[in-house]
């Protein structure tokens, strides 16, 4: 969970193609990719999920499908991330299996628990800070964000307007790692940024 790269195709260009853009960030040590393409219904997304699938593999990092759990299930998917709205841990394992990753959007300490009790994997939360990528979410205080992980078994990761320069202020929120989305995609060489960025992660993740 230390470094969760969720995809966004809009910064893709002619010589940089998305398919590009995610084997960079596998190379520059993303930890677990999110497939989320907003704009593509479920056969579309689920034929560019087997080719996203293939890259993962290649590097060893699992690959999840944010909320379309019939793309999942169709591409062979590590699993799905759903939000409050979303099916039901439980319902997603029915579907893809009782190994699949199975995140869930919680920005409550009510909401996580019922994820974890419900077979959540992981619980991402937030936004940690102001975000554009996503409009239908708002920032939430890292206190809240500490006494989320601080109630759980599961891991947490900390999501929204997460970048290099402020990072480190999530240090003492006990996250097990943060989940990005333009400071990875939106760079030039995403390789190099990548490996930056999991490493001041690194510098703030207790041990």
């Amino acid at each position: 969970m230390l470094l969760y790269a969720v995809t966004d195709s809009s910064f893709a260009t002619e010589n940089y193609t998305f398919e590009m853009q995610i084997e960079a960030a596998l190379k520059g040590g993303v930890t677990l990719l999110q497939l989320r393409e907003k704009n593509m219904e479920t056969r579309e997304l689920a034929e560019v999920g087997k080719r996203v699938k293939a890259i993962c593999s290649r590097y060893g990092v699992p690959m999840v499908i944010d909320d379309d759990t019939e793309a999942a299930y169709l591409c062979g998917a590590d699993g799905v991330h759903v939000g409050q709205g979303d099916m039901s841990p439980a319902e997603v394992r029915r579907i893809l299996g009782n190994n699949a990753i199975v995140g869930v959007t919680a920005k409550t300490v009510e909401q996580a628990l019922k994820a974890q009790n419900q077979g959540a994997s992981y619980i991402g939360t937030g936004a940690a800070f102001p975000t554009y990528t996503k409009k239908d979410t708002y920032v939430i205080s890292h206190d809240t964000i500490r006494e989320i992980c601080d109630s759980l078994r599961i891991p947490v990761v900390a999501i929204g307007g997460i970048s290099y320069e402020n990072v480190e202020m999530l240090k003492g929120t006990h996250i097990d790692g943060v989940a990005v989305v333009s400071a990875i995609f939106s760079k030039k060489d995403i390789e190099t940024e990548t490996k930056r960025l999991k490493e001041r992660v690194i510098s703030i993740i207790e041990k």
